[in-house]
């Protein structure tokens, strides 16, 4: 899951939760309704507020924390959800399965918002960008310790040459840490080919001596603590690291990585698309993303919110990375049936004690 992890606003977004788990574009009173699926703490609870006082149309949200939690939930059809947010392989799933419908969006006036990469980079799981809409987006790399390295950084290696053993953390995500492997031994981070599976699986067994753990959002934590050298993190992460350390630096390996798009989209359950398309189309006005922009800090698509960043925002390449730094990255895409049931058996050996 792509997300800080904030407490705080935790007990409002789950009161919002917990306003109704039933119904889909229900109108009640008069005003419509509509049920939102996204991960928790991935939207300013005010939005919610804001979007119902101008619109009369209440929403009921519900949480995930992962995209899977998410895809297992949707399919028990306990819930009829109207909107989902989630990540590309997810949403090319939901899209292969037929479970969304097609978003107008000639009828978006704030759509042109929406950078034309972003909308070029959904085409990898949205081939005509007929079902999603751009939400955050990001990269994962490494972040470090830069007192503590002694010549820079700039590939996995790095991760798998064991001088730094004992002060490594990957991710505790299966599809991340191949991920890190593949992109290291110069393959696809997408790659079906059993031979290059088997190949990262006997280099991260050969690393596991110097894995200090696998985490996931504590990852950053670590190494802002100086309990590690480095980790692997999503680049919003890596920005509020560096908030907290200004030691710490951010970088997409050399050999290239994971670059992340989460997106909206519209079941076919919705039964009010105008109301979901005028939920959509809130999301991406300027001050509303801008809104969220700042309660989450990962990478908007919002070329608005963008250019009303600080220059120091701007130049910071966790929040904004260079146009070339994600040249040799991909996005991750749907496992055949076959790859994807051995890297989860490979990766119930990795974690094996």
């Amino acid at each position: 899951m792509k997300k800080r992890v904030s407490y705080v606003c935790l007990a409002g977004l789950l009161a919002c939760s917990m306003l109704s788990v039933t119904g889909c574009g229900s109108k009640e009173g008069g005003k419509g309704s509509l049920t939102v699926f996204s991960y928790g703490e991935y939207m300013d609870p005010d939005v919610l507020d804001q979007f119902t006082e101008e619109t009369g149309i209440e929403i009921k949200y519900e949480e995930s924390l992962t995209p899977e939690e998410m895809y297992t939930k949707y399919k028990s059809g306990a819930i009829k959800y109207d909107l989902l947010c989630s990540t590309d392989y997810m949403l090319q799933k939901f899209i292969d399965e037929g479970e969304l419908q097609k978003i107008d969006r000639g009828a978006m006036e704030n759509g042109g918002n929406i950078g034309d990469k972003y909308w070029e980079l959904a085409q990898a799981f949205d081939p005509k960008n007929e079902y999603t809409v751009p939400y955050f987006w990001g990269t994962l790399g490494i972040l470090y310790d830069t007192t503590r390295v002694s010549e820079p950084v700039d590939s996995w290696d790095v991760l798998f040459n064991g001088d730094y053993a004992g002060e490594v953390i990957m991710q505790n995500s299966m599809r991340d840490t191949y991920m890190a492997a593949l992109k290291y031994l110069g393959y696809s981070l997408n790659s079906n080919n059993e031979n290059e599976i088997r190949e990262a699986q006997e280099l991260l067994l050969k690393q596991k001596p110097d894995v200090q753990a696998y985490l996931v959002d504590e990852a950053r934590d670590e190494v802002v603590a100086g309990n590690a050298v480095m980790a692997i993190v999503y680049s919003g992460e890596a920005y509020l690291g560096h908030q907290y350390n200004e030691n710490l630096a951010y970088v997409i390996p050399k050999e290239g990585s994971n670059v992340w798009l989460d997106a909206w989209c519209v079941t076919k359950h919705c039964e009010d698309l105008d109301a979901a398309q005028k939920f959509l189309d809130f999301l991406c006005r300027e001050d509303i993303a801008k809104k969220n922009f700042e309660y989450i800090y990962y990478s908007t698509p919002n070329d608005a919110v963008v250019e009303s960043l600080s220059e120091e925002e701007r130049a910071d390449e966790a929040l904004v990375p260079a146009e070339d730094a994600t040249d040799n990255c991909e996005v991750s895409l749907q496992l055949e049936p076959e790859s994807n049931d051995l890297m989860n058996e490979l990766w119930k050996e990795l974690k094996a004690d």
